[in-house]
């Protein structure tokens, strides 16, 4: 089982109720400052949860508790609700290359830009991408089942589309390459 973690941000009142209670939940509680906020590494975290009573701009997807008081089942259903959403979009989004890709949103971003995808472009970068180098008839068995036998050019279309698709949105000619071996990204 994966450990969880639940951040309680400047709001001792609240960290002190979950205190109390702790013993009883799924996850290592913590509290923390605008100081110690800063300090925190929190990649080295498997899943975590920041929640406070007051907003604070600077915290990146907090979640708020402002409706005080509140029934604690209430409070730790909300907990564990914000642990499974955020389960959720960890294990929809893949890291390919310098690009994430979010199979929820069938979406590839990096840094501001994101780039809307179809599911077969999306199944396609993820079978390519789980490849040192992919043939043409893997990729056309395993992605659009079709025979090895088969004579079309469906495979070379959509990637011939996607590199368009690249180029327009982060000017990158390279995202996926081919070499005597086979289609790779680069």
């Amino acid at each position: 089982m994966i450990k969880k973690t639940l951040f309680v941000y400047n709001s001792i009142s609240l960290f002190n109720i979950i205190n109390e209670i702790k013993e009883n939940l799924y996850f290592e509680l913590e509290y923390i400052d605008t100081k110690s906020h800063k300090k925190i590494n929190f990649e080295k975290y498997n899943n975590y949860l920041i929640i406070s009573t007051n907003f604070d701009e600077k915290i990146k997807n907090c979640t708020l508790i402002n409706n005080l008081p509140i029934k604690i089942s209430k409070l730790v259903e909300i907990i564990n609700l914000n642990f499974l959403k955020k389960q959720f979009l960890v294990q929809s989004e893949y890291k390919i290359k310098k690009y994430t890709l979010d199979l929820n949103s069938r979406k590839i971003s990096f840094e501001n830009k994101s780039l809307n995808l179809t599911e077969k472009e999306s199944d396609l970068i993820l079978f390519i991408n789980s490849h040192k180098r992919a043939d043409l008839k893997k990729i056309q068995k395993t992605v659009w089942g079709h025979s090895n036998n088969l004579e079309t050019h469906t495979v070379e279309t959509h990637i011939y589309r996607l590199r368009k698709k690249m180029i327009k949105t982060f000017e990158d000619n390279n995202f996926i390459k081919h070499d005597q071996d086979g289609y790779f990204i680069n």
